[in-house]
């Protein structure tokens, strides 16, 4: 495992880059992801435009005016931010230890944080004063939704990570309330449903108050939300995030966190009694340790069926024998199974899967329908084998993301069925509106 770009640059190429230590390696995968899905929207909406699907909004601009103190203000703040934190990690000694502590921590550097706000405050007022006018005008233009892929990708961003976190402490209550502060900050613990969520309500406001098409987005949407899903697996795969499954007992693991076949079942029993104090302080009691036993067949490899996760970004289970690695140095006692591998070859089988059938498919809301039904399904399907809390009612045990995805294909079938209800309703409400 990889916890960020410096020890994956330093064991592929043998470079010893400390300022790679601030790149955590998930953040990194979830960035490229949003990269993608933002240029896949641009193709799709730019596609959906010249068929007509969307339509321009007219709006007046002031131009030539010099920067004003708001703008200022804000770029002073932004670099700010960023020299009191990302130049303090260079500056304040001992912080390149560990980058993602010192970047969720209260500590930087005040004279980098001024210099550069001034620098950013500076840069935008010469910026605003090139093209500044004896008098400003104001001009009628034309933006188009593709011309607010920026603003939709910011507003899903923020909004995303705010909704992942909230639903992973809501998932994970007992663990929030011992250090509420600590677990609302951590680099760690999302939730990619709580993500979906939040986000798609912060879009639904914007695209209401800009009297864009959210059914039309969500259709464009569709192709690159299921890439997304499976590059940010990536990062979860490559950084160890704990989103893995449940224990293969097939397998045991050794000192150096590789993996091995067992000899017998008491084999697998025998290293879980060894490993005791770890397994009861994650699941309460060796009861609840889930497992199940799957060797590996048609010739793949035993990594494909039984993971340690050696060097894992939240330094789960136990330490790996002569590890140098900072802080991580652990990998987990029992082998389990890789669920971010599964994910990630079936969402991007799924991404070429949906990507395929866009242009095919004519009615308004029914790829978004697919979309969610397929996905649904994936999740739902995974979770069977991967460790998660689970809820006890009505003499069941789902887990949040079991709901979650089963309403995700409700709401598929559901929507594929009225698509054409929907349709029909927004022409009858546009013709409503349309003066006579």
């Amino acid at each position: 495992m990889y916890p960020n770009l410096y020890y994956l640059f330093k064991d592929a190429f043998g470079w010893n880059l400390p300022a790679f230590k601030i790149v955590n390696t998930f953040g990194f995968c979830v960035a490229i992801s949003f990269l993608v899905c933002a240029w896949l929207l641009v193709k799709e909406l730019k596609r959906k435009q010249a068929l007509g699907y969307f339509t321009y909004k007219e709006v007046t601009i002031e131009v030539g005016k010099p920067a004003g103190i708001t703008e200022l203000l804000i770029n002073f703040f932004l670099g700010f931010i960023l020299g009191y934190k990302i130049l303090g990690i260079f500056i304040i000694k001992g912080a390149m230890n560990d980058p993602q502590e010192f970047i969720f921590s209260s500590l930087g550097s005040l004279p980098a944080g001024i210099l550069l706000g001034l620098f950013f405050a500076g840069f935008k007022w010469w910026e605003k004063n090139k093209s500044k006018l004896p008098k400003p005008e104001k001009r009628n233009i034309r933006i188009w939704p593709s011309d607010r892929v920026g603003d939709i990708t910011i507003i899903a961003a923020v909004a995303g990570f705010a909704g992942a976190k909230i639903f992973d402490n809501l998932e994970n209550w007992d663990r929030f309330i011992q250090d509420p502060i600590g677990n609302l900050f951590s680099a760690s613990g999302l939730t990619f449903y709580g993500g979906l969520i939040v986000a798609s309500l912060a879009l639904l406001y914007y695209f209401r108050k800009n009297k864009i098409s959210f059914i039309n987005v969500a259709d464009a949407s569709a192709p690159g939300l299921m890439f997304a899903y499976g590059s940010g697996r990536i990062g979860c795969q490559v950084a160890g995030d704990g989103d893995w499954g449940i224990i293969n007992s097939a397998f045991v693991s050794n000192a150096e966190g590789g993996v091995q076949l067992a000899g017998s079942s008491t084999e697998f029993q025998k290293v879980l009694a060894d490993n005791a104090h770890y397994y009861v302080s994650q699941f309460g009691s060796l009861s609840e340790v889930q497992h199940a036993a799957v060797k590996p067949f048609l010739g793949l490899p035993d990594w494909l069926f039984a993971y340690t996760y050696p060097h894992n970004v939240n330094s789960e289970g136990i330490p790996i024998f002569g590890c140098t690695w900072d802080n991580y140095c652990n990998h987990l006692p029992l082998p389990v199974f890789p669920t971010p591998i599964y994910e990630i070859v079936a969402c991007l089988l799924l991404f070429a899967f949906l990507w395929s059938i866009r242009k095919r498919i004519k009615m308004p809301g029914r790829l978004f329908a697919i979309y969610l039904f397929v996905n649904g399904i994936e999740r739902f399907l995974v979770e069977h084998i991967r460790v998660n809390t689970k809820y006890h009612f009505l003499g069941i045990n789902p887990t949040q993301a079991e709901i979650i995805s089963l309403g995700l294909i409700i709401a598929g079938v559901a929507l594929y069925i009225l698509a054409p209800k929907l349709k029909a309703s927004r022409q009858l409400a546009a013709n409503i509106n349309t003066p006579s």
